[in-house]
């Protein structure tokens, strides 16, 4: 049996469909029973826990081959860093009494790094905790996220633009949360084999300017990027609902990205998905 932190988000529930496919059995983790209904029906195991309660969370542990775990961001926590740190301290004392052997982690590219990466430092700090508690972890080092142009799909809607916050013509790795979840389901059925990890990408690489040109065609209308300033990550984002620590650290991601400061550790053992940017974007509009 495989525990599933996660399910009712994009990597989660591409891990767990997977695992259900592959006829494994699955038990996810989630805060509230109406979550978990849907998979319930599909035949997995639903347990309610939050990573709050270690107790709860061993609990839930207790008995499986293996844990697909990320933490996930609670934004608007004034304190962001600090309190994702607390929060995966719990789930790596969890993992540590409930004598699990394998997990598989949601890192992201640059994860090796220990500063000036913004978000990226919460899962280095994972990456270090949990390779202390568990005898085989397995990291999962995805890059930049397809869906994570769901958001301005709408501005490109109403008013033919896609607002970014990178050079229009830069070409980086994106990766479908699709790909992210079976490949992590893949991890979890072949089994740990001491740290291992998994450099992540998409089939290519795209710039901005290609997501707004394929945006474009299913849309049926011109959309061109609108390559907004680094100076204002901080405001966007507080408009998003995020703290003033969360947005300043986006800012300090995105300004890494700009320098090439992030990038694979093993870039010659890179795994790649099978999604193409145009078939994520097509799911998303």
């Amino acid at each position: 049996m495989f525990v599933v932190i996660g399910a009712t988000g994009n990597t989660g529930s591409a891990v767990v469909d997977t695992l259900l496919s592959n006829k494994q059995a699955v038990r996810i983790v989630v805060r509230s029973a109406d979550k978990g209904a849907s998979w319930k029906a599909k035949g997995a195991d639903v347990v309610v826990a939050s990573l709050d309660e270690v107790s709860a969370l061993t609990t839930a542990f207790e008995g499986a081959k293996g844990v697909y775990l990320m933490v996930p961001p609670n934004y608007g926590a004034t304190a962001w860093l600090s309190d994702q740190q607390a929060r995966m301290d719990r789930a790596a004392e969890a993992v540590k009494k409930s004598g699990v052997g394998h997990v598989v982690y949601l890192s992201s590219i640059g994860g090796q790094l220990p500063s000036g990466t913004g978000p990226i430092r919460a899962v280095h700090y994972g990456e270090g905790k949990l390779a202390g508690v568990v005898t085989h972890l397995t990291i999962l080092r995805p890059p930049y996220f397809m869906e994570n142009w769901a958001p301005v799909i709408g501005a490109a809607k109403a008013q033919g633009v896609l607002p970014t916050f990178i050079a229009p013509q830069a070409k980086i790795p994106m990766i479908s949360t699709k790909d992210i979840g079976r490949i992590g389901a893949e991890q979890l059925i072949a089994g740990g084999h001491g740290k291992q990890i998994v450099e992540m990408a998409g089939p290519e690489e795209y710039s901005p300017g290609q997501v707004a040109a394929l945006v474009g065609q299913i849309l049926g209308k011109p959309v061109t990027t609108q390559h907004a300033p680094l100076s204002a990550v901080v405001p966007t984002f507080k408009s998003f609902g995020f703290s003033d620590e969360a947005a300043q650290l986006f800012e300090e991601m995105y300004t890494a990205f700009s320098k090439g400061a992030v990038g694979y550790e093993y870039p010659a053992k890179l795994v790649r998905g099978t999604v193409t940017l145009q078939e994520a974007l097509r799911g998303m509009i």
